[in-house]
């Protein structure tokens, strides 16, 4: 039992450490320029900004009930507590069962994402060749330079114009800075790393879940090492 307790220990630290990269990468992915820029872009048809903001509120959650687990778990190693591991497996189970559907999602819609956002970009750009307008100008000028990339191959004619207002000054439009190749490369970075984090921490919680269930059965059978027996002279 002394080994399950160190490892569990150690496994309650991984997860309390991926509860907080978790955190961090909602954070980022809700706060950051390129991600904010594009839901504010959006309108209300599409599908990206109910995306952005449901990934982030299921991140914070996520993050806590993992951090929640990590510390029911530990506190329960040092105490011996019934209670507390008991408590430490529900929140790993808890966690489990949010994380497959996650990287389910993942798995299943990883162009979603990709064409949500894409498709924010051909709307602004489109309006932009069309009307001129100056609200989306600055719009496509915002995303150009956040995204260090510069207008896009169109089929509708001639685009050098549109670029030559939004894309920044002394940047040439090359296939190799074409924005839905940017931008789509881009996400797929990200949304690498994130399922890279996902795959991580379904593994942590799932050796959590064995390392609590095998503390509650040890200390339900009073099967501590620690313990001292009772010698009886006959």
């Amino acid at each position: 039992i002394r080994t399950t307790k160190c490892q569990l220990l150690v496994t309650s630290l991984c997860v309390m450490l991926l509860g907080l990269s978790i955190a961090t990468m909602s954070t980022v992915t809700h706060y950051g320029h390129h991600f904010t820029l594009i839901s504010d872009t959006s309108l209300d048809g599409n599908s990206y900004r109910f995306i952005h903001y449901r990934a982030f509120y299921f991140g914070i959650c996520l993050s806590m009930t993992l951090i929640l687990a990590a510390l029911l778990s530990s506190a329960a190693t040092v105490r011996e507590s019934q209670c507390l591991t008991a408590m430490g497996f529900f929140c790993f189970a808890l966690a489990f069962c949010g994380l497959i559907p996650a990287a389910y999602w993942r798995y299943t819609h990883s162009t979603e994402v990709e064409d949500s956002m894409m498709d924010v970009y051909d709307f602004v750009y489109e309006e932009v060749r069309r009307n001129s307008s100056s609200f989306r100008r600055q719009e496509l000028t915002a995303i150009h330079k956040a995204f260090l990339c510069c207008g896009k191959h169109s089929p509708f004619g001639d685009t050098t114009n549109v670029e030559r207002k939004t894309c920044p000054p002394g940047q040439v439009h090359s296939e190799e800075q074409d924005c839905l190749r940017v931008i789509q490369d881009f996400l797929k970075k990200h949304m690498d790393f994130v399922f890279s984090i996902l795959g991580i921490t379904i593994g942590f919680t799932v050796y959590g879940m064995i390392l609590t269930s095998f503390l509650w059965f040890s200390i339900h059978f009073s099967s501590n090492l620690d313990r001292k027996g009772k010698y009886i002279l006959r």
